[in-house]
């Protein structure tokens, strides 16, 4: 009887480069080869073998717009305008799964939402509080790490990646799912101007993204398409997927202001002046000021919901130090508090904090960044000292902050 030929059937290396070699009746496999069929095994049977949620509220279960505005006032204060337009959008995105085949040939089509803002005033975390109320998978995702097809970064399909991932890889699941895009304004276009180099993470990713965001099949590579190259892909229908955008747009103040010098002209142009707010110009964007600012208009008009965020006053700073549930100082307390540390402060300090972050433009994030600096030493020392009370004055926060910020300028 002839002897088999003494190497892998299936990637055909020699029995000398084999750690194991498994001989069958017509055939062999090598222990790498066989570790690879697992893989791809369970790879195949994962959607069957995980949890697969069903949506299947009923209309009264599903939370009311007032109902989901009422949720973020807890941890967001301020922004009512875009709690409004995030709270109906969603309240519609739960009603569309509901919908059956359409016998009127009247089909609900998805509203996706953007939403235009400063750095610090709460887009963010708008999005990861309401993730909270959900009974869908959500994710968030950063469109700075995105780039066409075959460059430097993510591919547009990391999105959906993110998704089925939350989705603990049901794809019936994820496509009922929401995404939030942030940072969106950085793909915006580089220039209106032809040039030899390709805009890869600019409107090359907006081109891409066009799919996404219309309702189309997607093939997914579940982890990640450039380091699993020979993986299996999962297509997604994009259609039922909810995508609410956020991005500061630096700058777009000067498109809007340019828009509307050109429009109040005529015998009521000083009266039309004096009714415009040049503190808040973003409660006047639209979308030819996002087109203005680098939006292709075909992703503009993809995303038909436009709000924005108002910039943060001293009294709304001073009330997200203290009010939401999960505020910055309740978080400090929580901290000591398992310590067994009672912390207190002194009321200046506060108003000390919200005055700095003023000053740095730094919006809530400077809040956080501001009361780290006060407090990092007793976070380092009172956990060995066994003191049970720290109270912080304001002359001990203004000490600390100037120390640290006359370290910056000697480095500098």
């Amino acid at each position: 009887m002839a002897k088999l030929n003494e190497s892998c059937s299936f990637c055909g290396r020699p029995k000398n480069e084999i750690n194991l070699l498994i001989a069958g009746l017509s055939g062999n496999i090598c222990d790498a080869c066989v570790e690879q069929a697992h893989l791809i095994v369970q790879e195949s049977e994962m959607p069957s073998k995980r949890h697969r949620e069903k949506f299947n509220l009923s209309k009264q279960e599903i939370p009311r717009p007032m109902e989901i505005k009422k949720f973020l006032d807890q941890y967001v204060i301020g922004q009512d305008d875009a709690k409004r337009y995030l709270s109906v959008s969603v309240y519609n995105h739960y009603k569309r799964l509901m919908q059956k085949p359409a016998v009127d040939d009247v089909e609900i089509e998805k509203s996706n939402i953007i939403m235009v803002g400063p750095t610090g005033t709460g887009k963010t975390l708008l999005a990861k509080t309401i993730a909270r109320l959900l009974k869908v998978p959500f994710t968030i995702v950063d469109a700075t790490v995105l780039t066409e097809a075959g460059y430097v970064g993510e591919d547009i399909e990391s999105i959906l990646t993110r998704l089925l991932q939350v989705a603990d890889y049901n794809v019936e699941s994820a496509q009922r799912g929401i995404v939030f895009i942030d940072e969106i304004d950085k793909i915006a276009r580089k220039s209106d101007n032809p040039s030899i180099t390709r805009d890869v993470s600019g409107e090359g990713v907006q081109q891409g993204l066009l799919k996404l965001l219309e309702g189309s099949i997607v093939n997914v590579p579940p982890q990640g398409g450039r380091k699993h190259p020979e993986q299996k892909l999962i297509a997604v229908d994009t259609k039922d997927i909810l995508f609410i955008c956020g991005g500061a747009f630096d700058g777009i103040e000067k498109k809007i202001a340019q828009r509307l010098r050109v429009q109040v002209v005529g015998y009521t142009a000083s009266k039309e002046k004096h009714l415009i707010d040049r503190e808040n110009l973003l409660q006047y964007i639209g979308p030819q000021d996002l087109k203005s600012f680098g939006l292709i208009p075909e992703i503009i008009g993809r995303l038909p919901i436009l709000t924005y965020l108002n910039p943060l006053d001293r009294e709304t700073l001073r009330n997200i130090l203290t009010e939401p549930k999960n505020s910055i100082i309740k978080q400090y307390i929580k901290i000591f508090a398992m310590d067994d540390v009672v912390l207190t402060f002194d009321n200046e300090v506060l108003d000390y904090i919200v005055d700095k972050a003023i000053e740095f433009k730094l919006g809530a994030r400077g809040l956080r960044s501001i009361t780290e600096e006060i407090m990092i030493d007793p976070m380092f020392h009172f956990p060995s000292t066994g003191e049970k009370r720290l109270h912080i004055t304001l002359e001990y926060a203004k000490e600390k902050v100037e120390r640290s910020n006359s370290k910056r300028l000697n480095v500098a």
